[in-house]
């Protein structure tokens, strides 16, 4: 038996309300935003959660200088009309891209995600 059970993820970022419209558009998920925080949730309790920190500085990619620590990979059927939708809603294409069978896109905050071929 589980001792836990993990509902949603938190995410750091500037403005929580930007990155709840950005993941909620991507997902068709429900986005609440209250204040410094905000989450998008899907209907069967999935949830990110994203909570604002002054100061925030984005991770780097693909360097190290400051590390992602964490990406959030999303499973998609079309690899370019998945980046494409995505870019319209505000995120950007790192000129590395390591890889075929996915893509790393930064989110308006900066956090790197993978769209990955389901």
């Amino acid at each position: 038996m589980a001792i836990a059970r993990m509902p949603l993820i938190a995410i750091d970022c500037p403005d929580p309300g930007v990155l709840a419209r950005f993941y909620g558009a991507m997902l068709d998920w429900k986005i609440d935003v209250s204040g410094d925080r905000a989450s998008v949730c899907a209907e069967n309790g999935q949830c990110i959660s994203f909570h604002q920190v002054v100061g925030y500085t984005p991770p780097t990619w693909p360097g190290q200088e400051r590390p992602q620590q964490m990406h959030l990979d999303m499973l998609v059927d079309d690899l370019d009309a998945a980046e494409a939708a995505v870019i319209d809603l505000g995120a950007t294409k790192p000129p590395t891209q390591p890889g075929t069978s996915f893509r790393v896109l930064l989110d308006p905050a900066g956090h790197p995600f993978c769209l990955c071929l389901h």
